[in-house]
């Protein structure tokens, strides 16, 4: 493929959550297609990992600790952004990270913690970039990174499941105010992903013990649904080319949405079943 063929040339990509995972692949994907690069990430180091590898393949990419639980750190990064090398053409808010356990467990410092990063992250990247995208008024693309938790509770997971939840219905909103400035925005919703978040998983209201347990069992389910990372990224591409509103992303991320649309009931009972065998674990 050419330069002048590939989709993003010469576009700037912003993307938080950069260093691993969902953030990497899409990072690296992004620029195989032409695009300069901002890797937004907690740790520099993993950023750092994800340009260098970007620049020994001939692209553009540019490395930043960001803390997207930080409104001031947010601030900072957009306003380098926009000096130091332009408003960027798409922006894909994917940092996240996730709390598992009994919602009578999680504290209201947890939920604090979760919506900081989950929810509020994708608000600020949402915010201050799409503001820059109407100054320019080029328009542009949002992307923001839920998961199929938002169709459907998730055992032991509900202050995750819920900021997913509410990440949907902020880019269904920001869709309709936004496509008059020609900015699209788009939900991308992944299942099972092999990635490193089960790992990074924190666990409340249960022994040690039990917690390291329940983080291997998901290690290994995660290992064992070899989903790429690569595969969420091609979607979030397509969804980019394509304005796509939602796209639920393998098979049971389409099969929870589509339930959610059509039988939303059916979904209410499984999460029964599922809390009901969870406590059963539990005890």
């Amino acid at each position: 493929m050419t330069n002048a063929e590939k989709p993003f040339q010469n576009d700037l990509v912003v993307v938080t959550g950069a260093g691993s995972g969902i953030g990497r692949a899409t990072a690296l994907g992004f620029a195989a297609n032409g695009a300069r690069v901002i890797a937004a990430d907690l740790n520099l180091s993993t950023a750092t990992s994800v340009c260098e590898l970007i620049r020994s393949r001939g692209g553009d990419a540019h490395a930043r600790q960001v803390d997207v639980a930080s409104a001031p750190d947010m601030e900072r990064f957009a306003a380098w952004t926009r000096a130091e090398v332009g408003v960027p053409d798409v922006v894909v808010n994917n940092a996240g990270i996730v709390i598992s356990g009994p919602f009578l467990a999680h504290t209201e410092e947890d939920w604090q913690q979760i919506a900081e990063v989950n929810l509020f992250g994708v608000i600020r990247g949402c915010r201050l970039f799409g503001a820059q995208m109407v100054d320019r008024g080029k328009g542009g693309h949002l992307v923001n990174v839920a998961s199929a938790a938002a169709f459907w509770p998730a055992p032991s997971q509900p202050a995750y499941s819920t900021t997913k939840a509410a990440v949907l219905a902020l880019s269904e909103y920001l869709r309709a105010e936004l496509a008059g400035y020609g900015i699209g925005v788009t939900a991308i919703c992944p299942g099972l992903t092999s990635t490193p978040i089960a790992r990074a998983m924190r666990f409340v209201g249960m022994p040690a013990a039990e917690a390291e347990r329940q983080r291997e069992l998901g290690v290994r389910a995660l290992r064992r649904r070899r989903f790429p990372p690569e595969k969420v990224a091609a979607a979030v591409m397509r969804a980019v080319l394509r304005d796509r509103a939602v796209v639920a992303v393998n098979a049971e991320s389409k099969a929870v949405y589509a339930l959610s649309r059509l039988a939303p009931g059916v979904l209410r009972v499984l999460s029964r079943l599922s809390a009901r065998q969870a406590r059963q674990a539990a005890g």
